[in-house]
């Protein structure tokens, strides 16, 4: 079995900064390609930005110049330090990534979300 788990959000003013975290455990994986995603209150599930294994990022046009993602693949984890944040970016973000395990071959997982509030 295969589990994303996220950490970090919380609650932040504007302007300020948060990092969120994503492990993947289980047993003889591989994660691919990890994302984060973000989804507002009554708005759809957007892609915020992308990360390959080899470290090959894509970011929303919304984030670029604010977000960074990185990832290390021994600790099987993507990060996503956010700076300069503003109540447009308050979302629940969650992790997702194209796993490789033995059991199942390649899936595409997600994690169950961490809130992240931008309010003064």
């Amino acid at each position: 079995q295969v589990t994303l788990v996220e950490s970090g959000g919380g609650l932040v003013q504007p302007g300020g900064s948060l990092r969120l975290s994503c492990v993947a455990s289980g047993t003889s994986i591989r994660p691919n390609n990890m994302r984060w995603y973000r989804q507002a209150p009554g708005k759809e599930r957007t892609l915020v930005s992308s990360i390959s294994p080899t470290g090959t990022t894509n970011y929303a046009d919304s984030v670029k110049g604010r977000f960074t993602i990185s990832r290390d693949n021994v600790k099987k984890t993507v990060d996503l330090q956010m700076n300069s944040l503003n109540p447009d970016d308050t979302a629940v973000y969650y992790c997702n990534a194209d796993v490789f395990s033995q059991q199942l071959g390649f899936k595409n997982y997600w994690g169950q979300g961490t809130q992240v509030t931008v309010s003064s």
